[in-house]
């Protein structure tokens, strides 16, 4: 991945050069990454299928001021073709690198089918749309980090592509937090439409400068006319869910 011969500042240049995001990371991220005095490059985890090939790399930086800044990179192809050129993308939270990787094609494969694992028919609407809807398992203690979380708050709010997404008036709110969580609550694949579709429900928990804690709900899913990965985010948990059936109605 890395070549020992290469200088930080070389290093640095083609990982941004070739990823297709990097106009998402924060200007203040790339203008701490200018101070960057040397790096150190690892494997941190990877996927390989006959339709996915995916690897997560973790990109460490030491600064002039003596801190330390992480990038991780997202490195996949698939499709049809696995010889297909490699698309990098880059993020400096690995929660969000977590949620790209789980768009991806094949990402959705890796949990549960809908029903009994022993099932050797689809499940029908009515099952499908229980499982949706199921009360989650309890959730384990959070345990906040405060990482730059009004950013990530702004960027979660901003891929979203529904058109009732939460308002000004919340993102507003979360200009105050300072600490955040972010807990996988449901992950299934089913057929929807007689294609194969993934759904994954994420809670981004925010805590604020006032103590209070609020939560944006984002909606992963591949339930579209196209196949295409998409973004959905609703303030309340019950609104997200009902979502997810919409999607299993409507496609």
């Amino acid at each position: 991945m890395s070549d020992p011969c290469e200088t930080t500042e070389h290093h640095l240049d083609r990982l941004l050069r070739r990823a297709l995001n990097s106009f998402d990371l924060p200007d203040s991220t790339v203008d701490r990454l200018g101070t960057a005095l040397a790096h150190s490059s690892s494997l941190h985890s990877s996927h390989h299928s006959s339709v996915l090939h995916r690897e997560t790399y973790r990109h460490t930086y030491l600064l002039a001021d003596g801190s330390a800044l992480t990038l991780w990179e997202l490195v996949h192809s698939g499709g049809r073709d696995l010889r297909s050129p490699r698309r990098h993308e880059l993020y400096d939270d690995e929660g969000d690198a977590r949620i790209a990787a789980s768009r991806l094609a094949g990402s959705f494969s890796d949990s549960p089918a809908f029903g009994d694992e022993g099932m050797q028919e689809a499940p029908g609407d009515v099952e499908m749309l229980t499982v949706l809807m199921s009360a989650p398992p309890a959730p384990l203690p959070r345990m906040y980090a405060p990482d730059n979380s009004a950013d990530h708050a702004r960027r979660v709010l901003r891929r979203a592509e529904n058109a009732d997404r939460p308002g000004e008036e919340r993102a507003r709110l979360l200009r105050a937090a300072f600490a955040h969580h972010i807990t996988q609550v449901f992950g299934r694949q089913c057929d929807v439409d007689g294609r194969p579709a993934g759904f994954t429900l994420y809670e981004h928990a925010f805590l604020l400068l006032d103590g209070s804690e609020t939560s944006l709900w984002e909606v992963e899913h591949t339930a579209t006319p196209d196949g295409r990965h998409m973004c959905e985010v609703y303030e309340d948990e019950h609104t997200a869910r009902a979502a997810m059936e919409s999607r299993t109605r409507i496609c």
